[in-house]
């Protein structure tokens, strides 16, 4: 068994094992060029994604739908909070051209949550499904959505639509759900992943270490994860994007985060991605 190391909760200087591209090169430059000529979002920027560089300069970036504005102010997430009651019906189309013009193989698409919508942004997420299909009949999508409020109706709505993989992201542990995610629910979110799962749909979330958690909590969330019909689970460190932000508690070590992945193909997990740079969209093809 591994022992976690226990550190205070002082601002912690990054280990070397954090190093991350910088933004250079060709593709990176198409793939800015695109997103700006486009008017898109990306997760890439608005979460402050290490792995920008690297995902960018390979041509790919997931793309972020129904704005860049938050309805929800999780602690540990650098995209704007606050309210909008219109959207852009225009985005669905905008994004498919530029997917089927970087000649993506495989999509992946987020959003904002928009809790203010009555159908918390379902039909922006189902039409970006249905062009991007239509307009890139070969490319794939793993579509990372929001939990709707339990509006299950709205779930189905967008993964009838048939994306090879749908995400939901857990993001920690249950005990840090209020600290972390006061406006999410622990079991909402995995009641979602279970009716995604009796749904037919390849099912995926991803869980940040780093904020307290004990390795025991850790394998409690993959064993629920598991036990709610999860196919695919990422692993990753969280870091703090802003001062405003929930501090670092310790940083894990890639040995733990090796731990983590042998234990999880235990447990029945498809594929384990576990590593300390890993993010949800990181490799998303792999997941497939």
């Amino acid at each position: 068994m591994i022992e976690l190391p226990t550190l205070d909760n002082q601002r912690i200087k990054k280990p070397s094992w954090l190093k991350v591209k910088l933004p250079i090169g060709e593709n990176y430059r198409n793939v800015r060029k695109l997103v700006d000529e486009y008017k898109l979002h990306t997760i890439c920027e608005s979460g402050s994604c290490p792995n920008m560089g690297e995902c960018w300069g390979e041509g790919t970036a997931t793309f972020m739908i129904l704005g860049n504005t938050c309805t929800r102010s999780c602690s540990f997430c650098a995209v704007a909070t606050g309210r909008n009651s219109e959207y852009d019906k225009d985005e669905p189309m905008r994004v498919a051209e530029a997917i089927k013009l970087m000649n993506v193989k495989h999509a992946v698409i987020t959003s904002v949550n928009r809790d203010g919508l009555p159908d918390k942004g379902a039909y922006v997420w189902a039409e970006t499904i249905r062009k991007v299909k239509e307009l890139s009949p070969g490319t794939t999508m793993e579509t990372l959505i929001p939990d709707f409020i339990s509006h299950w109706d709205l779930l189905y709505q967008v993964i009838d639509e048939k994306p090879e993989v749908v995400s939901h992201n857990m993001e920690t542990i249950k005990r840090l759900y209020r600290k972390v995610r006061p406006q999410a629910k622990y079991e909402r979110s995995l009641e979602q992943i279970q009716k995604t799962k009796d749904r037919g749909r390849r099912t995926k979330s991803g869980v940040m270490l780093g904020l307290g958690e004990t390795k025991e909590e850790v394998l409690e969330v993959m064993q629920d994860l598991v036990n709610n019909g999860c196919d695919v689970i990422t692993l990753g460190q969280y870091l703090q994007p802003t001062k405003m932000h929930l501090a670092v508690e310790r940083f894990v070590t890639p040995d733990e985060f090796d731990f983590y992945k042998v234990e999880g193909q235990k447990m029945g997990f498809n594929f384990v991605e576990s590593g300390p740079l890993v993010r949800s969209s990181y490799h998303a093809e792999r997941h497939i």
